[in-house]
């Protein structure tokens, strides 16, 4: 059907004109494939790595002073604090939105199909930080050993995209969801072991801000500007509280209701009864336009506010906020004496180690034993080569692991380019690996 079959006029982006047909639309087709957001941050940490190695105009830029007073209170440092901090706030929102959704609609829901993704995740995490603790063997750099537990969702379903004719189409859902977990993972390393000292005064604030939230939902309070100034306080507070800013995306995230206010039956009976009532030339011309605009209220509301935040949040986070923290933290000299002092460094090795011999490890004997004991069933298609490909995927471990890393190595500038050199080759040689073992298997029967 063509966009005009519906005799609905189409937008601008939509027509059929020279700059719509030959640059919006293939732009928009790009945005929408599996693979664009993971090609796009992958771009942004290439051009880290260049712009870190042409000058010094690199970290000059990113920790150019930005501080905000408000009378004697005082936030922020730098450029870089308010993406990782602050903007990077709004990527752990839709990661929260993510997590509810799994655990209110999906596979998080049902025991028996979370349980396989969920103890593999647990042992793709437990794996890479022994085996980071094992290399590294104490001293200040031990502090990182949360780095190779992560996994970046979008890399690693970009390259699982990459694989697809190859890979069951079970294994999707299922890296899905062990990506997930281990997202609730990260988020509880970093609250628990990353954070600063705790200042209860401002903790408690923030759990009361957290009960007015519940509380007005409650009570179906659905005006915006009071969630905003809300969500923004409560962020302030656990910034105060000690406890990383970003946790108040995840809470905000988990917050939002997973159903609509309105019933979409009730939506569409309005619906009709409008389109019954309507004629096409009205005189006035806006005399129904108070039927029309209720319609479009009712019909947001038909619409959870998970849903349509998330709708509103992903492409934002997924190609803006997400490709600027990449080019604000990827970038680290490649001068011969740092990729020494990289290929000496004990965190370095460990990092690499735990990214692509702990996740694929990790990952494959917990699956193993969830399906030996029981505890969890792999789908029918997926074999133990496929859990091996998984889990090596699943080591490309990008965007939290270099979060990780900066909280992890703080004011140590030196343990951060050692972690942060590790990450791009452990995350690129476990992409690889798992390409390798993916691409290997005989491809499924049509």
């Amino acid at each position: 059907m063509s966009d005009h079959d519906d005799h609905t006029l189409p937008p601008w982006s939509r027509s059929d004109r020279r700059i719509p047909r030959g640059v919006v639309r293939p732009l928009q087709e790009f945005l929408a494939t599996a693979t664009s957001s993971a090609l796009l941050l992958f771009a942004a940490a290439a051009f880290a790595l260049v712009w870190a190695n042409l000058g010094d105009s690199y970290e000059a830029f990113w920790t150019t002073p930005l501080v905000v007073r408000v009378g004697d209170v005082t936030i922020g440092t730098d450029l870089r604090f308010w993406l990782n901090d602050g903007l990077m706030t709004l990527f752990f929102l839709v990661v929260g939105i993510e997590i509810k959704r799994e655990l209110t609609v999906g596979e998080l829901r049902r025991p028996r199909a979370a349980a396989l993704p969920a103890l593999a995740a647990v042992g793709g995490m437990v794996a890479p930080a022994l085996l980071f603790l094992a290399v590294v063997r104490g001293g200040d750099g031990s502090h990182g050993w949360g780095i190779p537990m992560a996994t970046d969702i979008a890399l690693a379903l970009g390259a699982l995209a990459l694989a697809a004719s190859r890979a069951p189409s079970s294994l999707k859902p299922l890296l899905l969801t062990l990506a997930i977990v281990d997202d609730i993972g990260a988020i509880l390393v970093i609250a628990v072991f990353y954070s600063h000292g705790i200042e209860v005064p401002a903790l408690l604030v923030a759990v009361a801000i957290v009960g007015v939230i519940l509380v007005l939902e409650r009570g179906h309070v659905r005006f915006l500007p009071v969630y905003v100034a809300l969500a923004v306080a409560l962020w302030y507070a656990t910034y105060r509280s000690g406890i990383h800013p970003t946790i108040a995306g995840v809470v905000l995230g988990l917050l939002i209701p997973a159903r609509p206010f309105q019933r979409p039956a009730a939506v569409s009976e309005e619906a009709r009864r409008i389109a019954d009532e309507t004629d096409d030339h009205p005189q006035p011309p806006d005399a129904d336009a108070g039927s029309w605009l209720r319609l479009a209220w009712l019909s947001r509301e038909a619409v959870s506010p998970m849903a349509r935040v998330e709708h509103l949040l992903w492409p934002w986070t997924s190609f803006l906020v997400v490709p600027l923290f990449a080019l604000a933290n990827a970038g680290v000299p490649l001068t011969r004496a740092a990729l020494t002092a990289a290929a000496s460094s004990a965190v370095a090795r460990g990092i690499v180690v735990g990214l692509v011999v702990g996740k694929p490890l990790g990952i494959w004997l917990a699956a193993r034993a969830a399906t030996a004991t029981g505890l969890g069933e792999a789908p029918s298609d997926v074999g133990p080569r496929d859990l091996l490909g998984l889990g090596a995927t699943a080591g490309i471990g990008f965007t939290v692991a270099l979060f990780i890393a900066e909280l992890a190595y703080e004011g140590r500038p030196d343990l951060v380019d050692e972690a942060v050199t590790a990450i791009l080759v452990g995350s690129v040689v476990a992409g690889v690996l798992g390409q390798v073992v993916l691409r290997g298997r005989r491809a499924p029967a049509a």
